[in-house]
């Protein structure tokens, strides 16, 4: 019986062993996906300047209202409203995970020669707005909706709206439209399909681990500290029942994000879409590597659609 009574505890303490094992290695992971390294706004600032995606005398120059509002979460949401008189038009453009509203500037004129209003805002846990995390398009997705009533109380009776997304941004936007059908379009620039897909295959890629036990471990974390399942995000899971126009754009040689999941939602999806695989593109990179292509893209996906 001694003995008997030995095993168990050994048992016991190897079972013990690995679940605090496990819950710590669920807390570092989840660590990395809801509060990542976030760099400040005026580093961004810096940043876009030094890399000339910014050009700071014409940021000055525009006719920008900084503005904030209440998220439904309680915290306060920051953005820029930049506006073109007399228009009726506005396009709210997301950025992506651990930046600014800074890395949307280098849209701004795509919009604004074609006529838009355009508002930038920074996500919870982002730049100057609040909130103690990230979720990927949980909680973010009603912010963004404060955004668009906002907007929609700016631009008054007529206004259209429109929503460009990059990386998380665009993420949030599609899981955004799956409950709101106000806006006119949506533009998908390498939005993940799933977000459980994607950790799995960051997992591998930066790891070399498998999925299990750790990403449900981390998950579960996730929802004790912020409040999210990581299955909880997910837009292919509603792509399909989307009515709202699409453009997904992604870069070909996107290692971070596969193409892979643009071409899944685009295949999906029902009613008015486009497709861009960017020649040369890295992740978020579309845009760069391909200026004047990726201008005359979108030019052409509103007109598709019948926004002039």
């Amino acid at each position: 019986m001694a003995v008997l009574s030995r095993g168990r505890k050994a048992l016991l303490g190897t079972a013990l062993f690995f679940i605090v094992a496990l819950f710590g290695a669920g807390w570092y992971f989840s660590s990395q996906v809801i509060t990542p390294k976030m760099k400040t706004y005026d580093e961004t600032y810096s940043m876009e300047i030094k890399a000339g995606k910014i050009v700071e005398s014409n940021f000055k120059a525009l006719p920008k209202q900084e503005f904030y509002i209440d998220s439904p979460y309680g915290y306060r949401l920051h953005g820029l409203y930049i506006p073109v008189t007399g228009s009726k038009k506005t396009v709210i453009i997301a950025h992506g995970i651990t930046y600014t509203l800074m890395g949307s500037m280098k849209y701004v004129d795509i919009f604004r020669k074609r006529g838009f209003n355009v508002l930038v805002y920074d996500h919870r846990h982002h730049g100057k707005s609040g909130g103690g995390n990230v979720t990927f398009g949980v909680y973010e997705k009603h912010d963004m909706k404060a955004m668009v009533d906002w907007a929609l109380e700016k631009g008054g009776s007529g206004s259209i709206i429109g929503i460009h997304g990059e990386s998380m941004g665009a993420g949030i936007a599609l899981e955004y439209a799956a409950m709101d059908g106000r806006p006119a379009f949506i533009i998908s620039d390498c939005s993940y399909s799933d977000l459980t897909e994607l950790l799995c295959f960051r997992l591998k890629a930066d790891f070399g681990l498998s999925p299990f036990p750790l990403l449900p471990a981390a998950s579960l974390v996730s929802k004790l500290r912020g409040g999210m399942f990581f299955s909880d995000v997910s837009p292919v899971r509603t792509i399909g029942s989307l009515r709202t126009p699409v453009f997904f754009i992604h870069g070909a040689d996107d290692t971070y994000i596969p193409p892979a999941m643009a071409k899944k939602m685009y295949e999906m999806k029902k009613g008015a879409k486009k497709l861009y695989l960017a020649p040369s593109s890295g992740h978020a990179l579309s845009f760069w590597n391909n200026r004047k292509e990726y201008d005359a893209k979108i030019g052409e996906f509103l007109g598709e659609i019948g926004i002039r």
